[in-house]
């Protein structure tokens, strides 16, 4: 047998074993409760922590920079990270990145969400329900309140925010060169989901434009709540990809709209304005500056 042959029987068992893991049981259930249920020899076979990341000293870091960047939901490849809006109808393993941070902060899996994306302002759960839900008493319940001072619930309407309103997706983090491995790198720091205000929800004919960072998550802690989520992978369902993997190895299309600088990290419409095109090739130019230096650390 080549060496040929013996990887491609490496790599078909690799497959095999990793189907058989991420189908969750669904071949051996007999009934529809046993899909998703684990065998112990799965448990234990399965490890399931998120990769640590190892340890960065001062001295290692030649050079870093720090980039915020916009990921625009409409884009084919960013799908994974908004669908499915609609959970009716689809299985619980099954989540939208929004409602996966969302039940994570719920739950007390993440404990700290911040304001800013500096991280220098926390919120609680009320603040976040402030922004998240609308709330709006119709004229009758109005009536209701001016005759009997109270209003029913029937009379009160609520609009709350879900996977479906969220139209991006805004990242902060920090590319950096390791000499020790003369590599360039990237790690990811904060992400916060951004959507129209849910009053826009209650007067839609208004076509309110108020998009806002709902929340800023610091990325490192909210590792374990990614990893244990999977997203869908068009290529194979059977081998779903973690969030924590999908946005650490940069599986997304994103585009720069600010950089740390010493006009205070100002941002690229501060100085180019009205113009959308010359804001893309801006963005374009800071990747490809950061990109350009690792090829110019192997040039001789």
């Amino acid at each position: 047998m080549n060496v040929k042959n013996v990887v491609l029987s490496v790599f078909a068992l690799a497959l095999t074993s990793a189907a058989s893991f991420g189908q969750a049981n669904v071949l051996n259930a007999k009934t529809p409760e046993d899909i998703g249920k684990k065998t112990e020899a799965q448990i234990a076979y399965d490890n399931d922590e998120p990769l640590p990341y190892g340890y960065v000293g001062e001295r290692d870091i030649l050079w870093s920079k720090t980039t915020w960047e916009i990921i625009d939901l409409d884009e084919r490849v960013n799908f994974p990270l908004y669908y499915p809006i609609d959970t009716n109808n689809i299985g619980s393993n099954r989540r939208s990145l929004y409602d996966v941070l969302v039940t994570g902060i719920k739950n007390g899996e993440i404990e700290h969400v911040y304001a800013d994306s500096y991280f220098t302002e926390k919120r609680t759960l009320d603040d976040l329900g402030a922004s998240l839900v609308y709330s709006d008493t119709t004229d009758l319940g109005i009536e209701q309140y001016n005759a009997e001072g109270f209003v029913d619930d029937q009379y009160v309407r609520r609009f709350t925010l879900d996977a479906g309103d969220i139209e991006e997706w805004r990242v902060r983090g920090v590319w950096y060169i390791d000499k020790r491995q003369g590599e360039l790198k990237y790690r990811m720091l904060g992400i916060c989901p951004v959507a129209n205000e849910a009053r826009s929800k209650a007067f839609p004919d208004d076509n309110i434009d108020s998009k806002v960072e709902l929340f800023w998550v610091w990325f490192p802690e909210a590792r374990d709540v990614l990893h244990n989520a999977k997203a869908f992978n068009r290529r194979n369902t059977s081998q779903p990809i973690s969030y924590d993997h999908l946005l650490n190895s940069r599986r997304f299309h994103g585009v720069v709209y600010k950089e740390d600088n010493v006009q205070g990290d100002r941002g690229v419409r501060d100085y180019i304005a009205d113009n959308a095109l010359m804001q893309l090739l801006e963005s374009e130019r800071i990747k490809e500056q950061i990109r350009n230096l690792e090829m110019d650390l192997w040039n001789y």
